[in-house]
This record gives structure tokens, C-alpha cells and sequence, in this order.
């Protein structure tokens, strides 16, 4: 004997086709019904209000028989197909969704919370995945097409889009965005526990008093999150430059110039990588520089910019380890194509970073600072790196990584730093022990 539920996906999909089918035709009516000569001088207000009132008067004259609530979904998805991200809207409305990732026109995921969870949702075909490819690209001045078929762009919402499509991608259309619509604070990070009472303590003093913090991790770590958390404690009398391929970073302070490289046009001219943006923003008289993320040669002006005048910088770099993330380092400074030895760039490194911060996204999709480690210099051909704070994982449950935070009972030396800064921290805060997440010390 079958289960009836078993049925019921078999079931709705013939009128999820349908519904499909319908919109497209009321989309494509609508179309052919406005005048685009008068748009131009139409008010976005105006436009929104009659496009509208003709979808609702179209859905009105359809064959399918639909009830009311099923007449208002249509003209909101036909509305979502004019102006917005058609089935996507829904999702970009939703403050849980971190991510949504679309694998084909019926195969939507999102990650809310950290896990990843299919959706309902599906685009009618290829071709409408494509289009809504398409008008992204169009909106930042791009194309995606056979001759550019791989697009990065930013909604206006802060939200990253990347997007490639055939012959690069063999299924069909294939499209990603990375919400920024939600900024966490540092007691929604205590909260969640990403971090302690105690960590957050030292990085506050860190950040106030203009020590140089580099963050790494891995994809989906929460590396922009953190940079942006932090952000909030560098002072509002500060001048600070932001540096960034696709603008994510969201600052509170009010003298902030924020700088965007630019890819090359379609004749392969014009691209303004973020090295050409960092020593751009040594002209401009800034107490900080933060730059994205470093990818390569710029690495090397954003060391010279730490050693000469504009410490307490951030940056985040991509690796899963501390010692992985300043290897890259000397990568990227080779990058820019001088031939130093690589002792002088340790030495010219850890002068220049004296925190490092190591994120983690874990199983079940939490994360949390794996380390705090101070860079003490270099002995012989290695750097010299001490770990203020930790987590280890001791475990699984329900399907999510457990474990346990601890102080490793090494006081940093840049505790003489932030006394000069006016800043004291009490030693017992550093003294060895398992420490209590998701609380804040009073």
C-alpha cells in the first residue's frame, strides 16, 4: 500500500508546471503591452503601480482557473519577473538566508544558519535562469553571454552574485549569491559562540589601539563578518579607506572612502586591480587601510602601508591555518615581482602583522575563531607564533561539531603596546583555563 504523502510532490508539480507556463504567457503580454518610448519618462513609483494594475487585469483574463490568493502569488512573481529576481525575490526577502545557490532551474538551495536546504522554488526553464543571469550582469554594466560567460556583480543590497554559464558550465546556468543583508554584532557572535567573553576583550583593546590584525580561513569562514564586527570599534575620528573586488564591508564610522576595483571592458582595457587601489589610497591620507581580502601583489603595498604610518590596518586572506595564511603571504609578495629573499619578507611580515585570527566553518555549518595568535618575529627561517586563545573540537552531536574554547596561558607581548594605548587588560584574563562561551564577562 502506498503512502498517500509519497504522492503529493507527483501531485503538485503538474500545477507548479502550469503556474509556470502561465506566468511566462502573462509576462510575456505584459511585454508586448508596454510602451517602452514612454518609460523613460515615467517615475519608478508610477511604473511599479501600472505595471501592476495591467498584470492583475491579465491574470484576471487567464484560462486557468485561479483562486484569489493563487491570482495575487501570480502578479507578485509576474512583478518579481519585471523588476526584481523572479523566483529568487522570495528568498532575498528572508534575513535567514545566507546563501542562495542555483544549480539548475529546478534545483535551489540555501544555507540558513549555516546548513544547506533545498527550496521548492524552481525558474520555468534554462532560458529564464539565463535571463535573470542576464539582468544582473546588464544592471552593473556586464554581459553574460557565449563571449563573457563568467559574471561577479553586486545587487544593491550588498549581496555578491556570481554567476557562469554554458559552454563554461556543461548542466546549463549556474548562479550563487552571498547575502549581506544582515550585520552581526560582536553580541550575536557571542551569542552564537564564535567567539568568548575574553577573546572578544583582547580584540577590542587590539583594534583601539592601531594593532595590525590579519584574519584567515576558509570559504563561508566568516571572515568578512568578523572584519566587519571588529570595524565597529576603530574610532569614529579615524579617516579609513576600504579596498575590495565586490564591496561587502559595511562601516558605522562616518569618514569612511570606500574603493571597488573595476575588470577590464570588452576590449580587455580598463581593469583597476587592488594593487593600483592601495597605493592610490596612500595618497589619500588614511589612518587605515582595509583591504577585502589580499589575492596577490597587492599584499606587498599593504605591508608597506603597515610599516610606514598606518598601523591597525585589517585584511583577511583565504587559508585554513596560521602558519598556511603567512606561506601565502610570501606568495603574494613575490607576486608583485621583485626578487627579495625570503628572510627579509618573514622579517618584513611580522613587523608589519602582529595579529593573527583563524576562523573555521565547522560540521553543521557553525563557526568560530579556532585561534588567536600573536607573531612574536622570526627565528631562523620560521616565524615565531604564539597562540593567545584556542577551540578544540572534541566531538560530533546532532550532525554539528562541539568542543571547547581555553586560554593557552601565554600573556602577548603586545600587552606593553596597548599600555602605552592607554588600554590595561588584567593578567588573570590570559591565565590557562577552559573559557565559557556564549556570555559576556561583566
Amino acid at each position: 500500500m502506498t503512502n498517500s504523502s509519497d504522492n503529493a510532490p507527483n501531485q503538485a508539480a503538474p500545477f507548479a508546471l502550469r503556474f509556470q507556463k502561465l506566468k511566462a504567457d502573462v509576462h510575456r503580454q505584459l511585454v508586448e503591452m508596454i510602451d517602452l518610448s514612454q518609460l523613460g519618462n515615467w517615475k519608478p513609483e508610477r511604473l511599479r503601480r501600472e505595471v501592476r494594475n495591467l498584470a492583475v487585469r491579465l491574470s484576471k483574463n487567464t484560462a486557468e482557473l485561479l483562486g484569489e490568493v493563487e491570482r495575487e502569488r501570480l502578479v507578485d512573481e509576474v512583478m518579481s519577473e519585471v523588476f526584481g529576481l523572479g523566483p529568487l525575490d522570495v528568498l532575498m526577502s528572508d534575513p535567514s538566508v545566507s546563501d542562495i545557490l542555483v544549480n539548475g532551474p529546478s534545483m535551489i538551495y540555501v544555507e540558513r544558519h549555516g546548513r544547506l536546504e533545498a527550496t521548492d522554488l524552481i525558474f520555468a526553464d534554462n532560458a529564464h535562469l539565463l535571463q535573470i543571469i542576464q539582468r544582473i550582469a546588464a544592471r552593473v554594466g556586464r554581459r553574460a553571454d557565449e563571449m563573457s560567460p563568467m559574471v561577479d556583480a553586486r545587487l544593491p543590497d550588498g549581496s555578491r552574485v556570481n554567476a557562469i554559464i554554458p559552454p563554461l558550465s556543461l548542466d546549463g546556468p549556474v548562479l550563487s549569491i552571498r547575502r549581506f543583508g544582515v550585520r552581526l554584532s560582536c553580541e550575536d557572535l557571542l551569542a552564537n559562540q564564535t567567539m568568548t567573553p575574553e577573546m572578544l576583550t583582547l580584540l577590542r583593546a587590539c583594534i583601539e589601539a592601531r594593532i595590525s590584525i590579519l584574519i584567515s580561513g576558509g570559504t563561508g569562514s566568516g571572515k568578512t563578518t568578523m572584519l566587519n564586527t571588529l570595524s565597529a570599534y576603530i574610532p569614529a575620528d579615524e579617516r579609513l579607506v576600504t579596498i575590495e573586488d565586490s564591496a561587502e564591508l559595511k562601516l558605522q564610522q562616518p569618514h569612511v572612502v570606500r574603493l571597488e576595483t573595476r575588470p577590464a571592458n570588452l576590449e580587455g582595457v580598463g581593469e583597476v586591480k587592488q594593487r593600483d587601489l592601495v597605493r592610490n589610497a596612500l595618497r589619500m591620507r588614511p589612518d587605515r587601510i582595509i583591504v577585502g581580502e589580499v589575492r596577490g601583489a597587492e599584499a606587498l603595498d599593504m605591508l608597506q602601508a603597515m610599516n610606514t604610518g598606518h598601523e591597525g590596518s585589517l585584511t583577511t586572506i583565504h587559508a585554513n591555518d596560521t602558519r598556511d595564511a603567512l606561506t601565502r603571504l610570501e606568495m603574494m609578495v613575490l607576486m608583485a615581482g621583485f626578487e627579495l629573499p625570503v628572510p627579509i619578507i618573514r622579517q618584513y611580515i611580522s613587523s608589519a602583522i602582529t595579529l593573527v585570527i583563524q576562523l573555521a566553518r565547522l560540521k553543521g555549518g557553525s563557526r568560530r575563531i579556532l585561534r588567536i595568535s600573536e607573531i612574536v618575529g622570526v627565528k631562523g627561517r620560521r616565524y615565531v607564533v604564539k597562540d593567545v586563545f584556542g577551540f578544540r573540537q572534541t566531538g560530533v552531536r546532532e550532525g554539528v561539531a562541539v568542543g571547547e574554547f581555553y586560554a593557552t596561558g601565554y600573556a602577548p607581548r603586545l600587552l606593553k603596546r596597548l599600555t602605552a594605548s592607554g588600554i590595561d587588560l588584567p593578567p588573570e584574563l590570559f591565565a590557562q583555563r577552559v573559557l565559557q562561551a556564549g556570555r559576556r564577562e561583566r
